[in-house]
This record gives structure tokens, C-alpha cells and sequence, in this order.
């Protein structure tokens, strides 16, 4: 029986992609396939589309390819050019060269392996890159997305959270992200899967990885520098493991304030890193 890997969100960053890899070797898959997001929110998206390119492996586009492809093509928003928000996807597009921008813009939005039909591989949910997948998703809200496409197996990532679902109509998982998990484990997340009698087999496997590399780029590159308050939240998003630069934006965006370095302490007199989202949301409609 064949055995796929699937990887994703890699997001720029280099040292954990090789981690993968590694242990791919080691687990010699029949088939690997790239779930998106290999750019964005990290500072080596080039390096990572030539190492991803290299391979032949099969890819799809997420929504921070479509990003930076907005930036390349100057399709984005005004304030987009200018805001303090954006400065660190400036930075990224402005990074990714033309060849990787080129590669990028011909990946699909979805696919299905060629070893078993039955998987198929989107990065966020059936109809969109920006919508996600989670854990916290009921088994109606799953079957809601499993019922949008043919096969029996749909496998997504975006969210950065892993998920294995067994359901009446067939399989939900997310294979969590590669470069940016945000479900408290820091080490690189993909997955791998295999048919068998009962069904799918699925391992969701973490990979150690040297994250103090990554923080190195961060310095050596001007990233950390350059990216203002967005570079500063997503190396701390890679210390904890839980998403940080979202909520802060959702709460400047509410509290009508410019994101900049000084709002940060009341930011977290707010949000705790790591705290049901659920409930940091229920805080900031307080706060309207």
C-alpha cells in the first residue's frame, strides 16, 4: 500500500522545512504533496519555494502566496502600501524573487494524490484559502466541508492546529503547519498517511527542529529589524506556539488604534498568549 506524507505551511522558515525533510528520508513516503503557505510570515520564502521546487513534490497555493502575489503584481489595498500592519509582508514580497513569484503562481488550489484518488489535498477549506479547519469545529461543521468534495479523505492545513476526524461520510485532517504550529508544540507538524483495511491509517508526526536558526534569520536577514511590530509578534508566535499577531490586530482594528511597538503592553494586559480565542474575542466585543 502506498504511503503519503503531506507538509504545509512551511511560512519562510528554512530550518524546520529541513527538519522535515529529514525525517521524510527517513520515512521514505511514496508520495509527498505541499499543502500551501510556503511563503509569508517568515523571512526565507525564496529558499523555501527553491527547496519545495527542487523536490517535484506536488503543491497547491495558500493564501499567503496569494498575498504576496497581490504585492508583486501591485493588486492590494492602499493602505496595504503603507500601514505599519503590512510592513513585514512588504518586507516577504519584496524578498521573494521573480522566479519564485512565477513558480508559485501557477500552483492550483487543490489536488488529489496520484496514488490514492481518494485524498484530496486543499489548504484551508474546499472553497477558500482564508477560511480554516480546526479542532474546535463540530462533527456537523466538519461533515459541512467533507460533503463539498467527492473524495473520501480531506486533508487541509492553514489553521496551524492538527486534526484527525473520523466521521460517517469519511476522514477530516489537518495537518497542522510546518514553520508556525499554534497548538502549544513548537516542534515542525506534517503527516502521513497509508490505506489499509480498516480504512486510513493517519500519523500526525512532529519533527525537532533547531528553532534558534530561525531566530538567527530573523536578525541576520533585517527581518526582525525591518518588520516592525508584525516581525516582533510572529517570533513570538514561534516561542509559544499560539497565534499572537491576529488577535493583536483584531484588537487595534476595534480599539481604533495604529498598530505600532507602544500599544503592545496594553495589548497584553488584555490577551494572554494561549487563551481560548473564544473568549479574547468575547473580551474585545466589551470592549465596542
Amino acid at each position: 500500500m502506498p504511503r503519503i506524507a503531506v507538509l504545509s505551511d512551511v511560512h519562510g522558515n528554512v530550518p524546520a522545512l529541513e527538519a522535515v525533510m529529514e525525517d521524510l528520508e527517513r520515512q521514505a513516503p511514496d508520495e509527498v504533496l505541499v499543502g500551501g503557505d510556503l511563503v509569508g510570515r517568515g523571512p526565507e520564502g525564496s529558499e523555501v519555494v527553491r527547496r519545495i521546487a527542487a523536490t517535484g513534490w506536488r503543491t497547491i497555493r495558500g493564501n499567503h502566496e496569494e498575498y504576496l502575489l497581490g504585492f508583486h503584481r501591485g493588486e492590494v489595498p492602499e493602505d496595504w502600501l503603507h500601514a505599519a500592519e503590512w510592513s513585514a509582508a512588504r518586507w516577504m514580497a519584496a524578498e521573494l524573487g521573480a522566479d519564485e513569484a512565477a513558480w508559485i503562481d501557477a500552483l492550483p488550489f487543490s489536488l488529489t494524490s496520484e496514488l490514492a484518488p481518494d485524498l484530496r489535498l486543499v489548504h484551508g477549506t474546499p472553497r477558500s484559502t482564508r477560511e480554516g479547519i480546526g479542532p474546535w469545529l463540530t462533527d456537523e461543521g466538519l461533515a459541512a466541508h467533507l460533503a463539498q468534495v467527492d473524495e473520501g479523505l480531506l486533508v487541509c492545513a492553514h489553521t496551524h492546529r492538527p486534526l484527525h476526524r473520523r466521521l460517517d461520510g469519511g476522514i477530516v485532517v489537518n495537518v497542522g503547519s510546518v514553520g508556525l504550529p499554534f497548538n502549544r508544540d513548537r516542534r515542525a507538524q506534517y503527516a502521513l498517511f497509508e490505506p489499509g483495511d480498516d480504512g486510513w491509517r493517519v500519523e500526525l508526526r512532529q519533527v525537532e527542529y533547531d528553532l534558534a536558526r530561525t531566530f538567527e534569520v530573523y536578525d541576520r536577514t533585517g527581518f526582525l529589524a525591518e518588520g516592525g511590530v508584525t516581525a516582533r509578534l510572529l517570533r513570538m508566535e514561534l516561542e509559544e506556539a499560539v497565534p499572537i499577531l491576529v488577535p493583536f490586530l483584531k484588537w487595534a482594528e476595534l480599539r481604533g488604534v495604529d498598530p505600532a511597538e507602544g500599544e503592545l503592553d496594553s495589548f497584553f494586559e488584555l490577551y494572554t498568549p494561549g487563551e481560548p480565542l473564544g473568549g479574547f474575542w468575547e473580551k474585545l466585543a466589551r470592549l465596542v
